[in-house]
């Protein structure tokens, strides 16, 4: 694959001013304004749940024995007495072998995690597992990208996990959108009746605001508590959760106007004014290359995770596309090299910090990554991310492939071959690593060609596409959170015998 010369368009609008670069990339997905905050919602939303797919075994519990403290004045032989008590018998500790399979035909499961506090491993091509030692008893979680993760205590002779497969289709709910009582309940009212089984929300939206009142302390004083609360977001996420909704925190990690302003030294720097670089939609970003502001992004998952959401997804997780980007000075040089290596290095330590929570974790790349032998000029090329990653979220919008692709020149014209080409090159270069790909798919009126809307039909040969190249599900997008309800198929009705 060639290096080829393309123009990137200005992301806000998704037509605009055209800066050069190697290699075609597009937007990466059309913004919602601030103006629609009322009548058109924005926001995101998500809400948790391991109920249902997720098997919880309380574990044994250690009764330690608490010493009595002498009072002052006791007799010494009281305290002696003490003394020689025998010291608690330490627990007893196993290491523990077993298989990973999936439910049904007992196929053997080959790079499930396995982790029990701070022990992981992974299991091998016959789905055996090794890990220890451990405490009897101890609580394990087993998870894989594409199945349902479990939480489980595991005894006996080499026990056997299965995992039931699970294929996750999901609508995006902005800032303001999961705010929106009316607007939130008519995007859940689909996953009651139609394949919709999942909700991405915004944890911490394109201007960095937080939707609950979050408890992570460099947040708060960077002022990211945002002007809509939802009071009892832990009711909202039970509800998701009782419901079966599978649930996806999205965080926007270095586009970041809150931290930006408010901590200029973790900001992009503008070299013309020694303030805060700003992107084409007036917005600053902070330092991508700063692991300070890879700690404040994580902390801010973290928190998620420990809300029950079933997935972390960053967005923005890149440099600068659009803008003066020669005028952005970053604390190291920004070249290729450096640029995949801070990609890269955050998303490495990601899971690291959040790999003991059990959470799925889930980035999104531009569609033209797929096509892209070099890192698209913003740190992402797939080799490097996918290690790293539970899920690969590339947009392939076709509006956003405004260069075309090899043998397309006018993408929205072949919705169906826009995005099966777009999954199958992503999942063949990321054969390396146990993750699974699930794209963002269009649900909004075309803005780079001819102003086409997009209806069943489009909708539904993105759908098709993601399906035949192997993808693990999709993601709908519409920045009014309006959804085309006609091109989701509806759910399977269960017969129901005269015991249920």
């Amino acid at each position: 694959m060639g290096v080829k010369k393309f123009l990137t368009p200005d992301r806000g609008a998704g037509v605009g001013s055209c800066v050069p670069m190697m290699l075609s990339f597009s937007p990466e997905r059309p913004r919602p304004r601030l103006a629609l905050c009322g009548a058109v919602a924005l926001g995101t939303f998500a809400a948790a749940s391991l109920a249902g797919c997720l098997l919880f075994s309380a574990p044994t519990l250690l009764q330690a024995g608490q010493l009595d403290k002498a009072p002052s004045g006791s007799a010494p032989a009281k305290a002696k007495a003490q003394a020689a008590a025998p010291a608690p018998a330490p627990a007893p500790s196993v290491t523990l072998a077993g298989r990973v399979v999936a439910s049904g035909g007992g196929t053997p499961l080959r790079g499930a995690t396995v982790r029990a506090g701070d022990l992981e491993t992974r299991t091998d091509e016959e789905g055996r597992f090794s890990l220890g030692p451990l405490a009897t008893g101890r609580t394990v979680l087993v998870k894989l990208p594409g199945y349902e993760r479990r939480r489980l205590v595991l005894e006996g002779a080499e026990p056997t996990v299965q995992l039931k497969p699970q294929v996750v289709k999901a609508a995006y709910l902005t800032y303001y959108g999961i705010g929106d009582k009316g607007i939130r309940e008519r995007v859940v009212e689909l996953t009651n009746r139609t394949e919709l089984n999942g909700v991405v929300i915004d944890v911490k939206g394109d201007r960095g605001l937080i939707p609950y009142r979050t408890g992570v302390a460099a947040a708060l004083e960077a002022g990211a508590q945002g002007p809509v609360i939802i009071k009892d977001f832990d009711g909202l996420l039970a509800d998701l959760k009782g419901r079966g909704i599978y649930t996806i925190a999205r965080i926007v990690a270095f586009k970041d106007n809150v931290l930006a302003a408010h901590r200029r030294d973790l900001a992009v720097i503008d070299t013309r004014t020694g303030k805060p670089w700003i992107d084409n939609e007036k917005l600053a970003w902070v330092d991508p290359t700063r692991e300070e502001v890879w700690d404040y992004v994580i902390a801010i998952a973290r928190e998620a995770a420990a809300k029950g959401f079933d997935e972390i997804q960053f967005d923005y997780v890149r440099f600068p596309s659009d803008g003066r980007l020669s005028a952005a000075r970053y604390s190291k040089p920004n070249n290729q090299a450096t640029r995949i290596e801070t990609i890269a290095g955050f998303l490495a330590k990601a899971k690291r910090e959040l790999g003991p929570t059990g959470v799925f974790l889930a980035a999104d790349v531009f569609g033209y990554t797929a096509f892209n032998e070099n890192d698209t000029d913003i740190g992402q090329r797939i080799e490097e991310m996918a290690p790293h990653l539970d899920y690969i979220s590339p947009m392939v919008y076709p509006s956003g492939y405004h260069r075309g692709i090899p043998g397309f020149r006018n993408p929205v014209e072949h919705p169906y071959e826009i995005v099966r080409e777009s999954v199958r090159l992503i999942r063949k270069r990321s054969t390396h690593a146990t993750v699974q790909v699930r794209p963002w798919i269009q649900d909004f009126r075309d803005y780079a060609f001819d102003r086409r809307i997009f209806g069943v039909k489009e909708i539904r040969a993105q759908m098709r596409g993601a399906d035949e190249a192997g993808g693990a599900g999709w993601m709908l997008w519409n920045p009014r959170n309006d959804y085309t309800a006609e091109a989701l198929r509806s759910k399977p009705v269960v017969a129901r015998t005269p015991d249920s």
